[in-house]
């Protein structure tokens, strides 16, 4: 067999690789959900590195295996570190390291903020396009936690088609909240987070909270539909009150995110309606009058999905950045 190369792709590259094709990464991830829901992934739980020292930090493991036409096994290393924003610097950083199915050798080392950030956003994207499908297209969007993975949603909702007469933006730092309306450009900043959830009817969730602080389902009378991408904003009593979708049900139902609570709370399950493939193919239908929330927990194989798509991109490119000999005992005897 040829001697294995090892590549390291930067965010750069990466970031040539997926600008403006927010339709065609949209596409990646729902094949990849797809492939998910019939059974053609590996995908255990998260492993999450805590500190009893820093609890507001943490860095998580998510190894994956997806099958189809890009296989590829490997792993996602990914901190947190919500401290860093007010020094400047991204909340997550990581890589990502894609395995060859045959071999088991590690076929690159890629940046990874870019490519989670990516893949969040384009789940966001296409769950917003199914689950409103059985009614009025959203016209007011409500973005609560002004962030990166917040500014990557709105660029692969626009990608992908939707467009709004109104987006409100709340943000605990009224700076970084008037900072993400200029850079839209026709964004309300709203001082409470009540008005943007009464006010919108498409919710983005993006937050760093580590518990519930929206507790009242009757700030939902309007039935919007929920983009809950951080995971631990609602109240159980929100969660009970709403429609439930996940991408996958074990993955959703731990380390105390909103659902975890609701099903501590309860002592069932019941409340999860659906899975974001069960929509996709058909065997669920969204209740038009209902609260609709998607609760996705960011499944490792999405990640791999979209860094192996990075990796044949940059490859046929002839752009591969190689480590000479990272490989260099390869004898068995000397």
């Amino acid at each position: 067999m040829a001697v294995p190369t090892f590549a390291v792709i930067s965010g750069r590259q990466i970031l040539a690789a997926l600008r403006g094709r927010h339709a065609a990464v949209v596409e990646i991830v729902e094949a990849a959900y797809r492939l998910h829901g019939a059974g053609d992934t590996v995908n255990p739980p998260s492993y999450f590195l805590r500190f009893p020292d820093r609890p507001a930090d943490r860095i998580i493991a998510l190894p994956a295996s997806i099958g189809g036409d890009g296989a590829v096994d490997g792993i996602k290393w990914i901190s947190s570190f919500p401290g860093n924003v007010a020094s400047g610097l991204p909340r997550a950083s990581g890589v990502l390291i894609l395995n060859d199915p045959a071999t088991g050798y590690p076929l690159a080392c890629l940046e990874a903020s870019v490519i989670s950030a990516s893949r969040t956003a384009a789940s966001a994207a296409l769950a917003a396009r199914r689950l409103t499908a059985s009614r009025p297209a959203p016209r007011r969007l409500g973005i609560v936690g002004a962030g990166l993975i917040a500014r990557y949603v709105c660029e692969f909702l626009a990608g992908t088609g939707l467009s709004f007469d109104e987006i409100g933006v709340f943000d605990l730092s009224a700076t970084h909240a008037a900072e993400f309306a200029a850079a839209l450009g026709k964004a309300t900043v709203h001082t409470c987070v009540e008005d943007v959830v009464r006010g919108h009817d498409l919710l983005l969730l993006s937050t760093t909270a580590g518990t519930p602080h929206i507790t009242d389902p009757g700030w939902f009378e309007h039935r919007p539909v929920v983009l809950h991408l951080s995971l631990r904003d609602l109240s159980p009593a929100v969660v009970l009150a709403g429609a439930n979708i996940v991408d996958d049900v074990e993955h959703c139902l731990r380390e105390r995110t909103s659902l975890h609570l609701a099903e501590l709370e309860t002592g069932h399950r019941d409340f999860v309606d659906a899975t974001l493939y069960d929509v996709l193919a058909g065997g669920w239908r969204p209740p038009p009058d209902r609260t609709l929330i998607f609760s996705p927990f960011g499944l490792g194989v999405l990640d791999l999905a979209v860094g192996r798509h990075v990796y044949d991109t940059v490859r046929a490119a002839g752009e591969l950045d190689c480590v000479e000999d990272f490989f260099h005992e390869l004898r068995r005897y000397g």
